[in-house]
């Protein structure tokens, strides 16, 4: 094929099927490939940070339009190649755990591996056959590593539409996936946008969300999110929330879980999301035991390690607080009361009043 100055349109038609070809040889689902026009999500995004539903997260407001307009991130960008990629591990349970309460609950993405790494070198690949069968062009790989609107240019690349939870949904996969995204400035033919929203009168996502985060149709009040408050918050967990997060420690799937169409996910095949030191099925009290030197063994190379011991802890506290009371519990958390952070001990502290209120009546009066 001749250099990408003078490529016709016909072998842009070619290049676009090979593209996806080359996508799924790769592990990716589904590639679809879109232009760069985002003015009409450009006014979403603004008027949901306008009403504050980002919370602390001032990354979503700081780099202005270069979200919102790719060229402005990446110059000369005039495509975006949207790939999407399945993460749910087989044979893990979904919703039992969830009613384990002595068990950890951590999102169904962050089991395994961090996909950051593994899906930006699939789309690093992806760009190197690009460039072995025309030459060299203009491209950066993404993985929710920059200021990118990846659910718009999924949607606009015809990977799906923006349920009620403002999660992007497909017909044949639910939303258990990732989505990754090369900037390019190869001027590829488009994919026609998914404009249909199946979602009809279903509510279910709404329904199910414990905080009431999803507070519209599409629009989640982040402040209220089980996601945010486990993962992206760096202080105190508003007390109104403790109770409703049960024993969710990292991350929440439940407008995930109970849509309709997650009926359709098909297990992934990355061994890199497999479950690691059982995430999948652990007991609250064993994660609470882990020393900081374990933690950081235990998720090196996880996205769980983000968040740091100190959280991890504030969170897994909650949820012994809202576990059945047991006296192990009750030891553990009284042997981290004078913890040296004060997040931790007062996260122990409610811990301790919740366990309290629960110890049955015989000890109680003993």
């Amino acid at each position: 094929m001749p250099s990408t100055g003078c490529i016709s349109a016909a072998e842009l038609d070619r290049l676009a099927a090979m593209i996806k070809t080359w996508g799924r040889e790769l592990g990716f689902q589904q590639v679809g490939i879109t232009d760069i026009d985002l003015h009409a999500h450009e006014a979403h995004l603004q008027h949901w940070l306008d009403a504050g539903h980002h919370g602390d997260m001032s990354f979503m407001a700081k780099h202005g339009t270069k979200r919102t307009r790719p060229d402005e991130l990446e110059p000369g960008t005039r495509r975006v190649i949207s790939a999407r990629m399945d993460y749910l591990p087989p044979e893990v349970e979904t919703t039992r755990v969830l009613g384990q309460p002595q068990r950890a609950y951590v999102s169904r993405y962050a089991l395994g591996r961090d996909y950051h790494k593994l899906m930006r070198k699939r789309l690093a690949r992806l760009a190197q056959q690009i460039e072995a069968e025309i030459g060299r062009i203009g491209y950066r790989a993404f993985v929710d590593s920059a200021p990118v609107m990846e659910r718009a240019l999924g949607q606009k690349a015809g990977l799906g539409w923006f349920g009620k939870n403002a999660m992007l949904l497909n017909p044949q996969a639910g939303s258990l996936f990732f989505l990754g995204e090369l900037y390019t400035d190869l001027p590829l033919p488009v994919d026609t946008p998914f404009e249909k929203d199946h979602c009809g009168s279903c509510n279910a996502c709404r329904t199910a969300c414990p905080t009431g985060a999803i507070v519209d149709d599409k629009v989640v009040d982040s402040r209220r999110c089980i996601s945010y408050l486990t993962i992206e918050l760096h202080g105190a967990i508003p007390e109104r929330y403790r109770r409703a997060m049960g024993n969710r420690i990292y991350g929440c799937d439940d407008c995930q879980l109970v849509c309709p169409f997650t009926r359709f996910t098909r297990a992934s095949q990355e061994a890199d999301f497999a479950p690691r030191h059982d995430l999948d099925r652990a007991e609250l009290l064993s994660l609470f035991a882990w020393s900081e030197e374990e933690f950081l063994a235990k998720t090196a190379g996880s996205a769980i390690r983000r968040i740091g011991y100190e959280r991890w802890l504030r969170n897994v506290a909650i949820g012994l607080g809202n576990a059945p009371w047991s006296t192990a519990i009750e030891a553990a958390l009284v042997a981290r009361r004078s913890y040296p952070s004060a997040l931790v001990r007062e996260h122990v502290a409610w811990a301790l009043a919740e366990q309290g209120a629960k110890r049955p009546a015989l000890i109680a009066h003993r």
